[in-house]
């Protein structure tokens, strides 16, 4: 059966359009020029005139368009969580050689006590010569954890608060069309880690402390530093909403004892591949296929940095679990999200999704494949504006064990 799967899986990835450059996009779904974005719903509140139809076409060389939102969503790491998210579209150089880069920020408050800050970047320079990418965190948290494996319990959950600094930041050279390497600079870190609210067990027992005292980490604080090296291939329209084309990235990160305060020596492999699809020959309806795999590949990871559930930059991952509900040493994730618009202005749209995550753990013995932690849900899209195609997503996702959440964002998961 696993191996049916898997042949089903490249059968559908394979009936995917060909790969195309942003100039040779053909207009798809509802046009900028037809389109009504939220933009359009105020300025008719307000008995504003629209902008000129010359001006609907495309996003404006060096013009930002800026989205600004509330992020409020209950999910099971942080509950009822609220705030601002933000993002800035722009393309630095002629839209006929150059993709749309996107600037993405946020600020949250949960009731768990969290707050919650981000800068996350995607920037193309002119002519796509070069692009920066950028994983920014800066977090008083809490967190939920678990054993490692594929097979851990909700009873089994103590909740741990820590201090989290994440800097991310791949600097990229274009080599081809639509390719890229790039090489980059990891810091990763957890400070004043102690227990959580609500802490039924000695601190001593539980996994993260086990884990920590077994492989020589010091409980309290523990830090990964390295470099990266990158190669990306992406031919999609945008990030922000693709409508077609391909991005498939692997990266290489080594991190190093002593090197930034890092505790360890160890390496991880990261790759990423997405698709789209239309459905219609105008493009209203859409597949997206995501997979995705963390594979700790060398030495021994604190336990904090193990591959884990809704660990990719955007935490968009196993829609229907909180970060780390399941953890190891090696991960593998798909998705299939169908997307379509209710109205014909495209202002309000949906989608349904499936995922399912698999994960291994060298001291469980368990292995890739054993166990599946599957998720399923829908969303409801709004467009707030039609340039940039940026959507407020708003997405409700069930696991197993009574897992679920709600998640609110302005760029679509994937």
């Amino acid at each position: 059966m696993r191996a049916i799967h898997l042949i089903v899986a490249a059968a559908v990835l394979a009936t995917a359009p060909l790969p195309v450059r942003a100039e040779d996009s053909q207009p798809v779904a509802v046009s900028a020029a037809n389109a009504v974005d939220a933009g359009d719903l105020w300025r008719r509140v307000r008995h504003h005139d629209p902008p000129a139809d010359d001006q609907l076409l495309a996003l404006e060389a060096r013009k930002p368009y800026f989205v600004l939102a509330p992020a409020v969503g209950v999910k099971p790491t942080t509950g009822i969580n609220g705030g601002i998210a933000a993002n800035v579209a722009f393309i630095s150089g002629e839209s006929s050689s150059t993709h749309v880069s996107s600037v993405t920020g946020s600020l949250k408050f949960s009731e768990k006590g969290q707050t919650l800050s981000s800068l996350r970047l995607g920037v193309f320079l002119p002519d796509d010569r070069w692009f920066i990418e950028g994983d920014n965190r800066f977090l008083w948290t809490s967190q939920d954890t678990y054993g490692l494996g594929p097979t851990t319990m909700v009873s089994d959950a103590e909740n741990l608060k820590y201090d989290a600094l994440r800097v991310y930041e791949t600097i990229y050279r274009a080599v081809a069309t639509n390719l890229f390497v790039g090489v980059g600079l990891d810091v990763n870190k957890h400070a004043n880690v102690r227990p959580g609210t609500g802490a039924t067990a000695s601190f001593d027992d539980t996994a993260y402390t086990l884990y920590s005292q077994q492989h020589g980490f010091d409980v309290s604080h523990q830090a990964s530093s390295g470099t990266t090296a990158s190669v990306m291939f992406d031919s999609r329209d945008t990030s922000i909403n693709a409508q077609q084309g391909w991005l498939a990235s692997a990266t290489y990160r080594t991190f190093f004892d002593g090197f930034l305060g890092g505790d360890a020596t160890w390496q991880e492999v990261y790759a990423d591949v997405r698709t789209y699809r239309k459905l219609t020959r105008d493009g209203r309806r859409r597949l997206a296929f995501w997979v995705l795999g963390d594979l700790v590949t060398g030495g021994v990871a604190p336990y904090l940095d193990l591959p884990a559930t809704a660990g990719d930059a955007y935490g968009r991952s196993a829609r229907g679990y909180g970060e780390g509900r399941y953890r190891g040493d090696h991960l593998l994730y798909g998705e299939v999200e169908y997307r379509d618009v209710l109205t014909r202005n495209g202002l309000l749209g949906y989608v349904v999704f499936l995922n399912a995550t698999t994960i291994d753990s060298d001291a469980t013995g368990e292995h890739l494949f054993d166990a599946f932690a599957p998720g399923a849900g829908a969303g409801l899209r709004v467009l707030l504006n039609k340039k940039s195609r940026m959507n407020l997503c708003v997405d409700y996702g069930r696991g197993k064990q009574g897992s679920h959440g709600l998640y609110l964002a302005i760029q679509e998961a994937f």
